[in-house]
């Protein structure tokens, strides 16, 4: 097939339901194209209840701004250490830096990919016996696989030690029944071009302390004291979502159920067409974890493998990209200290990330088995 003629499929791409414009069309009409507006209020109230547990939801700009407020709320500063997932992306780590404050990171555990309740407790232990305690821990659902919520809440709970969840990739997964997004003291999500659903950028701030959406609102807007005139008593930020954003987002929760069943159906499709290979591995959930499968994963048997498939799909203008690059290897963070095992690096070398957008057709599908099988013949 001629690369110049054949569709790209993309990674994962947005997936508009079809509604989106009713709310936008509201908010130009009604002139609500400010950051707060009828939209904002009914997005959070959408998230909350599909949530549930008590759930208090702020709609911020972006999810690594969520996750600076969130540090912020745990009361993160300058000179503190707080411990976080190695596997994710940059974005999990980089508000960290923002308030002076140094990562550190923890490697995975193979059962989900997510950071390891023993590295993590191994971490603790070490840090406080240097004098050390860490003021928070960012854990992460990546891919949208839920992280081992109860060996890692038990041990933070052990140290008294705050828990932010990065659910930032698994709006639509739960554990043991309980939706992701839930379980942190403070929890954040992502609304990203490439997420589940999209406001096209966008994120929120989750907790069951409503004094914590309070407190996230007011330093979205700029930190703006109660006066008539402008006040400040503290630093405040730009990170409030605007009604017109809010508006796609409400459209989009009207189809997220819809979009994590056929992310689901993509990861189903490839599992079935690939299996026969030893030298494809597919993440399993573990009893009790449900995924949104944001995007279908893979463990090839070899780097040199792994090259071979990516290269082939990009030949055929099928986008697919390789697992996260772990923190501790990036040059920006050369610096901070790391718990390691090995898993996150082997499963950089040799996993790679397959087409799974929520509007693939069953023909993208086959394209890309397709191509893989070529390879592995």
């Amino acid at each position: 097939m001629n690369v110049i003629d054949s569709k790209r499929i993309w990674l994962s791409s947005p997936h508009m339901g079809g509604t989106e414009q009713n709310f936008v069309r509201e908010a130009f009409e009604t002139n609500w194209v400010a950051p707060l507006g009828p939209n904002v209020n009914g997005f959070e109230s959408d998230l909350e209840t599909y949530l549930e547990n008590d759930s208090n939801v702020a709609a911020l700009s972006s999810g690594t701004g969520a996750l600076h407020l969130a540090l912020i709320l745990l009361g993160v500063t300058n000179g503190d250490e707080v411990l976080c997932q190695s596997m994710t992306f940059a974005a999990s780590a980089n508000p960290i830096v923002y308030l002076g404050a140094k990562p550190v990171f923890v490697d995975s555990e193979r059962d989900t990919w997510n950071i390891c309740p023993e590295q993590l407790e191994i971490a603790i232990k070490d840090k406080i016996a240097k004098g050390k305690k860490p003021k928070a821990i960012i854990t992460v659902h990546l891919y949208g696989m839920p992280y081992q919520v109860e060996a890692i809440h038990k041990i933070a709970s052990a140290y008294k030690i705050p828990v932010v969840e990065d659910s930032a990739e698994a709006l639509g997964s739960s554990y043991h029944g309980v939706k992701c997004g839930t379980f942190g003291d403070v929890a954040i999500l992502s609304f990203n071009g490439n997420k589940i659903i999209t406001t096209s950028g966008g994120g929120a701030l989750v907790s069951r302390n409503v004094k914590h959406k309070e407190k996230a609102i007011f330093l979205a807007t700029q930190a703006r004291d109660n006066a008539p005139h402008y006040e400040h008593s503290e630093i405040g930020y730009n990170y409030r979502m605007s009604n017109i954003t809010a508006g796609i987002g409400r459209g989009q929760m009207e189809v997220l159920d819809s979009h994590v069943a056929k992310r689901r159906r993509n990861f189903d499709f490839y599992k079935k067409h690939l299996e026969f290979s030893s030298e494809i591995k597919f993440l399993e959930e573990p009893e009790g974890f449900y995924s949104n499968r944001w995007l279908s994963c893979v463990e090839t048997t070899s780097y040199k493998l792994r090259e071979g498939i990516r290269s082939a799909l990009a030949e055929e203008n099928i986008e697919s990209r390789p697992l996260w690059k772990p923190m501790h290897q990036q040059a920006v963070f050369s610096d901070c200290d790391a718990y390691l095992n090995g898993i996150s690096d082997d499963l950089f070398d040799r996993g790679l990330c397959l087409p799974s957008g929520s509007n693939l057709e069953e023909d993208d599908l086959y394209r890309v088995v397709s191509v893989i099988k070529n390879v592995l013949r």
